[in-house]
Parts: structure tokens; C-alpha cells; sequence
């Protein structure tokens, strides 16, 4: 028996899940809200961004004040825990607010309107809906021969319990989160050791912004190892050894799996109904983020690229947009900001040089480093710099790229003169516009000065 019937259902809280909720119940839709989480907000606000991201924030202030005694693990991660539950309380209140319903459990479609909801107690209640988006998350990807039940083995979930210390930690996976968890814990004072299977980190990145960052993570002690493969992982009681194939063998208190992410698509019935999951557990859908069954939608990381919390929320609201219009008018935009925290952060928009120089278009750089602004000479923060990449002949700004503190925040500037029509994307802009001084948005001001002298030589 049917419990309740709703316009739309929307499984899985994250802020995929929370932007097509709120753009439905704005929209007039009786919207109902499920997820297995006892409290909303998905992955990204009990596993993933907001905790890594609290983290990295204390780890980077009290480096910045000169810390010299012992930081335990375990307190930063109860000062975690104080922002997730605000980001929770936040959540839950625009649900509240909304009159949108939150069903808690695990749901499960039995036929293509009708899901099926195990609750924590075992059982399950049945609900229908005209419209679904699917907005499930990843989940660390688990090779078959490693043992994630061992205490000693970590992923970026797990090491959120950890309840030690950590004296030593190797880090499997130089990706993003690879990245991110070695900055953290070596400002911890803990022993990392980094491992790479790729020749070079975030391959992604432009190889300036590349080189800096490997550079200042050896320089805070980090180990990097590049081009290297696991053959098997060992744990016991006192710690995990590392075999790899080039014949080392790393030996430290815990391993960090941090190589790929899968996308929570399993034992929801999607199969059955038709719809296509890839080999990473990615859901496929159209450009209207439709799945093979049209009234059937899914946004977010279960889809795959670009997995990005921001992305997400915007792919939920554009899905909710078709249910209540049959038409959705805005796309992700073309050139979207990466932002990467490591220590110090990373940030950047558009084309990188190896780009620019494959697709033989001619452009020039303009730089600015940190160490001359006057903002990053009072406050200390003198490490980092701002990149330009801009045409030669037009001056249209190709792409940005920023290392050192707060350039995650300092990239939207340059990515909102990117996204200007009609010339508008021009260096000219940063050239004759006025800032604020002292500021660290001056960077662009000093980076087009820099660009534009070597065009006019």
C-alpha cells in the first residue's frame, strides 16, 4: 500500500538533492525529500567538503599564529563537527521552511513511479511520485583485495572516525582529496608520505601552478613518490606496510586510500527499469539531466564530471527547472572554477598553457606574485601568485590560474570578466579598472599591467 503520493521525490540531500528540492517547492510541486542520513545535507556536508574543509582551515590558522605544541587530530575533528552541525541545522531549516517532506531511509524503485523506503527499524513504507531526481552522491571507489574493515586502513570517510593521532600516514592517491589530506596532516606534524600513479600531481592544473604546489608540499615535508603502483596492502595491529610494484615497501601507522570515487547508484532498482550505469557507478543522462526513463532525472556526483558540490547544486535546479517547464534554459557554465584546498590553495578558470599551446593559439602571461602586494605583505600571506593567460591580439582573457591564500575567493573576479559578451572579456578591464588598495584583488590590476608590457615590447 502507497503511503503518499507527491509531485516529486528527490533522493539523496546533498546540494544536488537540495537545489532541485527548493527550485520544485518554489515552483508550487508537493516535493518530498529521502535520504539514509538520519540528517540532511548528503556526502558533502558529514563526509566530504565541509569537514575536509574545517579541517584544512584550523590546520592553516594555527600555522599562521606559530603553533609549536602537539595538535591532536581528534580535537580538530570535534571543531568539524561543530560546522556540520550548523551547515545541518541550516539545511534541515530550509526544508522546514518549505513544507517539503524528509523521508529517512533507503529508497528503492519497485516500478517506475513508486519507490520503496527501508527505514533504520527494518521496515518499509512505499511511496509514489510523478517525477524523481536521483542525487545519491560517491562513495570511495574500494579495490576487491584491500581490507576496509581494518582499523588501520582509512578512505576520506573513515578517516573522519579516526580517533588516534596519527604519527605516520601514507596517502595512496595524489588526486584532489590525496592532495587536500596531505596538507592537513602534515600540518599536524604527522609523517606523510604521498603516493602518485601518475608521472606529475593534478595533471588537471596548469604545470606552473603544478610545480609550485609540489614544491611547497616538499617543502612542508611531504614525501611525494610519482609513477608508482600497489602490489598489496599488509595491515596488523601496529600499522600498515605498502608493497609496491617497483619492489618498495612503505611502512607507516595507517594507510589513506584516497584513489577514485563510485557512485552511489547500487541497490536502487535503476537497472530494472532500464536505466545505464557505468563501469564507476555513474548514472547516464541527457542534457536535461534526464535518465533513460524521461521522468526520471539525476544530478550531482552520480552522474560523474564535473563532481563539484557548486555544480551540483546549479545541475538540481536546471533538472527541477524541465519538471515544471518541460524545458530547462540554463546549462553549467562553459568555464567552471576549480578549487582545491590544499596549503596554500589552489584556484583557477579556463585554459592552461599545455591547452593554449596544443590548440596553437597565441597567447601571452601576465603574472603577479603575492610577495609584492602590499594586502599579502600585511597579513603575512606572501606565498602564491596570480596567472593571466590572455590572446596576444585580441587581449581576451583565456584563462586565470591562482596559488596562495584565499584564491578560491579571488578567481570569481576573473571569472566574472570571462563571462562577458561582446568584448567585454578583455585584459583592458583589469588594466583601467580602479581596486581597492590594499587589497589582494590588486593582483589582477599588477598581473594585466604585466601581461600588457610584454605584448607592447
Amino acid at each position: 500500500m502507497v503511503k503518499e503520493k507527491y509531485d516529486v521525490i528527490v533522493i539523496g540531500s546533498g546540494p544536488g538533492g537540495e537545489g532541485a528540492a527548493m527550485k520544485a517547492v518554489k515552483s508550487g510541486k508537493k516535493v518530498a525529500m529521502c535520504d539514509y542520513f538520519k540528517n540532511v545535507g548528503g556526502n558533502c556536508t558529514h563526509r566530504g567538503t565541509i569537514p575536509s574543509k574545517a579541517l584544512r582551515h584550523a590546520t592553516e590558522v594555527l600555522d599562521a599564529k606559530g603553533y609549536t605544541g602537539n595538535i591532536y587530530y581528534p580535537d580538530l575533528l570535534k571543531e568539524a563537527e561543530s560546522v556540520i552541525n550548523q551547515q545541518m541545522k541550516l539545511r534541515r531549516g530550509f526544508y522546514e521552511r518549505n513544507w517539503v517532506d524528509i523521508l529517512n531511509g533507503h529508497a528503492r524503485f519497485i516500478d517506475e513511479h513508486t519507490i520503496e523506503v527501508t527505514l533504520e527499524s527494518g521496515h518499509t513504507e512505499k511511496y509514489e511520485a510523478d517525477y524523481f531526481v536521483i542525487a545519491t552522491g560517491s562513495r570511495p571507489y574500494h579495490p576487491e583485495d584491500i581490507d576496509f574493515s581494518h582499523p588501520r586502513i582509512l578512505d576520506s570517510d573513515t578517516v573522519l572516525d579516526l580517533d588516534k593521532h596519527p604519527r605516520s600516514i601514507t596517502i595512496y592517491g595524489a588526486g584532489v582529496i590525496g592532495c587536500e589530506y596531505a596538507s592537513i596532516f602534515r600540518g599536524l606534524k604527522t609523517k606523510v608520505n604521498l603516493i602518485n600513479s601518475r608521472s606529475r600531481l593534478l595533471t588537471f592544473l596548469d604545470d606552473e601552478i603544478i610545480d609550485a604546489l609540489a614544491y611547497h608540499l616538499r617543502e612542508n615535508g611531504v614525501l611525494i613518490r610519482h609513477n608508482e603502483e600497489y602490489e598489496k596492502v599488509v595491515p596488523d595491529d601496529e600499522g600498515v606496510t605498502l608493497y609496491l610494484k617497483s619492489n618498495k615497501q612503505i611502512r607507516t601507522e595507517y594507510l589513506f586510500w584516497a584513489q577514485g570515487r563510485t557512485g552511489n547508484s547500487q541497490n536502487m532498482g535503476l537497472e530494472e527499469l532500464g536505466i545505464k550505469i557505468n563501469y564507476k557507478g555513474s548514472i547516464e543522462v541527457n542534457e536535461n539531466h534526464q535518465t533513460a526513463v524521461p521522468h526520471i532525472y539525476a544530478v550531482g556526483d552520480v552522474v560523474g564530471f564535473p563532481s563539484l558540490a557548486s555544480a551540483s547544486y546549479d545541475q538540481g535546479r536546471f533538472a527541477a527547472s524541465h519538471i515544471v517547464t518541460g524545458k530547462s534554459e540554463y546549462h553549467l557554465v562553459e568555464y567552471i572554477p576549480t578549487g582545491i584546498y590544499t596549503l596554500p590553495e589552489i584556484s583557477s578558470v579556463g585554459l592552461t598553457e599545455r591547452e593554449l599551446t596544443e590548440k596553437r593559439i597565441p597567447y601571452e602571461v601576465g603574472r603577479s606574485f603575492f610577495k609584492h602586494l602590499a594586502r599579502a605583505q600585511i597579513t603575512g600571506h606572501t606565498t602564491g601568485m596570480l596567472k593571466i593567460l590572455f590572446h596576444r591580439e585580441t587581449l581576451e582573457i583565456l584563462g586565470i590560474h591562482c596559488f596562495g591564500y584565499g584564491a578560491s575567493e579571488i578567481i570569481h573576479i576573473g571569472q566574472t570578466i570571462m563571462s562577458q559578451k561582446n568584448g567585454g572579456n578583455n585584459l583592458m578591464y583589469f588594466v583601467n579598472t580602479t581596486f581597492n588598495y590594499p587589497t589582494m584583488a590588486e593582483a589582477y590590476r599588477v598581473a594585466a599591467l604585466n601581461g600588457l608590457n610584454r605584448v607592447e615590447v
